[in-house]
């Protein structure tokens, strides 16, 4: 009976300590604060890159909307250095996701991911949908394929 109580106090200081790295790890800006060289959308298991037409200032009103939005920080960038990164944690046990805009002409990329795990459910891209509808909504912006 000794040995299963102590198993079980093991196993919850591992539960523990684990959530803990995941809540606390450092997010490294030089590691997040890029994006890779996609001319189109695409979705992956683990996140989704959008190329929307947003005129020149499109950078600057997703950064409104990012850095508005709950449980959401910047990491890196803004409007200005033209490229910025976002941190967004889950409302639960607070997994990190990266989202990296940027300004690219009128276009403007937005690549979004997760930093653990293998799939992030399809949230990475429901929340640039919105984020993205939200600022059709403020600004008349068109998706660069149509």
């Amino acid at each position: 009976m000794k040995r299963l109580m102590l198993f079980g106090w093991v196993l919850l200081a591992a539960i523990v300590a684990g959530l803990g790295f995941i809540r606390l790890a450092p997010s490294d800006p030089l590691d997040w604060n890029t994006q890779p060289e996609f001319t189109e959308d695409k979705e992956f298991r683990g996140g989704v890159f959008r190329v929307v037409r947003s005129g020149p200032d499109g950078l600057e009103r997703f950064h409104q909307i990012a850095s508005s939005a709950s449980r959401t920080s910047v990491l890196a960038g803004g409007p200005a250095d033209g490229m910025a990164t976002y941190i967004t944690r889950t409302q639960v046990l607070g997994f990190p996701d990266y989202t990296t805009a940027a300004q690219d002409g009128d276009l403007l990329k937005v690549y979004a991911r997760l930093r653990f795990g293998r799939s992030d459910l399809g949230a990475n891209r429901e929340r640039i949908n919105t984020w993205l509808a939200e600022m059709e909504e403020g600004a008349g912006a068109v998706s660069a394929q149509d």
